[in-house]
């Protein structure tokens, strides 16, 4: 393998142009070396901070470049399986994004040809490389605000204005807690190391197939837990975890620097220790744990096994709750 990972990018998607491939090109011991698509309008706007970025104009032909270590998938949520798979098969790495599968079940052929393969191949679950969520899961678990009792969460956008996006089409794997109910409920699975016993209520609003709002209960073994997320209220987010001693509340947990600064806030007695990390981009750090991992068989912080669980619950959620037509 090169000294450094060279990445490919299937597809020039909005997100991987604003975001993860300008991080992928600034980690460390990263490269971006390619991109699929076919249109040249797509492509410019990576080729400016990359020059020398080789465009292909199919998926399949950037899994053929032999000059490629890994891939970055950031598909529409239905395709991630398939092409997780293909990449697999061509010998790439594979970073894809959230949610890698719309079923828990659809992980196991991931993870069986991950370990046969030899290779690494991951969710972009990128907030669990922040040091805030490090730091969160560290004094949770070491007691610092006493017995856990209650976790508490919130994740909401209004995107009610762009109708044809991904999120509002059921066809593409849509909906509010696909794309951000992996963060509200699976944040408290790592703070905490546990597993939902029961989800005791779900409410769930629905809108031309996907859903835009909802509310849900769970219990888990020591603490309760509950979390909205929406797709159609002003923005907003928050989580928090209380115990007999104490509160623990991250700021900006799941957007740092877009949503606002990331902060904890531990409040014991009558003070609050406020602990701030202004300048930690959570897409490089995830591209850097990648490479670690790859190159040194560093731990990874969030395994696929990980990424399966948080969908786990997701799908209790939508058993809970019922979908449409059900």
């Amino acid at each position: 393998m090169a000294e450094h990972l060279r990445w490919g990018i299937l597809g020039a998607a909005r997100f991987a142009r604003e975001q993860m491939a300008p991080a992928i090109h600034a980690a460390r011991g990263g490269e971006l070396t390619a991109l699929a698509t076919s249109s040249p309008d797509k492509a410019a706007p990576f080729q400016a901070f990359a020059p020398g970025l080789r465009v292909h104009d199919t998926y399949e032909a950037l899994l053929a470049d032999a000059e490629i270590d890994a891939v970055y998938i950031p598909l529409p949520n239905h395709l991630h399986v398939d092409w997780t798979l293909k990449a697999l098969d061509a010998g790439k790495h594979v970073l894809v994004e959230k949610p890698l599968a719309m079923q828990a079940a659809e992980f196991d052929a991931v993870i069986a040809k991950r370990d046969g393969s030899g290779l690494l191949a991951a969710e972009a679950y990128m907030i669990v490389h922040h040091p805030q969520w490090q730091r969160a899961r560290e004094l949770v678990q070491d007691g610092a605000i006493g017995k856990l009792v209650q976790v508490d969460g919130v994740f909401s956008y209004d995107n009610s204005g762009d109708p044809g996006n991904i999120r509002n089409t059921p066809e593409t794997g849509g909906g509010g807690i696909p794309d951000i109910g992996v963060y509200t409920y699976g944040s408290a699975r790592f703070v905490t190391g546990e597993e939902p016993e029961e989800i005791t209520h779900a409410e769930i609003a629905w809108e031309n197939g996907v859903d835009i709002w909802a509310r849900v209960c769970a219990q888990f073994p020591s603490f309760r837990y509950h979390a909205v997320t929406s797709m159609r209220m002003h923005p907003r987010q928050e989580m928090t975890f209380h115990g007999t001693e104490g509160v623990l509340r991250l700021t900006a947990p799941f957007n740092p620097q877009v949503f606002g600064q990331a902060e904890l806030h531990l409040s014991r007695g009558t003070t609050t220790e406020v602990a701030r990390f202004p300048a930690i981009n959570h897409y490089v750090a995830q591209v850097e744990n990648f490479t670690r991992t790859v190159q040194d068989g560093t731990a990874y912080p969030s395994p696929l096994e990980f990424s399966r669980g948080t969908q786990a619950m997701i799908d209790a959620v939508f058993a809970k709750a019922g979908k449409p037509g059900t």
